[in-house]
C-alpha cells in the first residue's frame, strides 16, 4: 500500500544537507521518492510498507534531527 510520510527537519540549510538526506533516506526499504523543502525543512518520503523508524534512522544516519 502506497504511503505519504512527512518529518520536518529543522537542521538542513542547504543543497548539500538535501543531498545526503535524500541519498540515505533512498535506500530505505521500501521508499520509492523523497523529496526536500528546504524553506519549511520538510522531508516527504513516499513508498510501500514505510517504516517511519528506518526513515528516522537514514536521516539521523545523515547528520540530522527530526524534530
Amino acid at each position: 500500500m502506497s504511503a505519504t510520510l512527512t518529518f520536518n527537519v529543522p537542521g538542513m540549510t542547504c543543497g548539500h544537507c538535501e543531498t545526503a538526506v535524500k541519498n540515505e533516506v533512498g535506500h530505505v526499504p521500501g521508499v520509492t521518492a523523497v523529496a526536500v523543502d528546504l524553506d519549511t525543512k520538510d522531508v516527504t518520503v513516499t513508498g510501500t510498507d514505510l517504516d517511519r523508524d528506518a526513515i528516522v534512522a537514514a536521516i539521523d544516519e545523515a547528520g540530522y534531527d527530526v524534530a
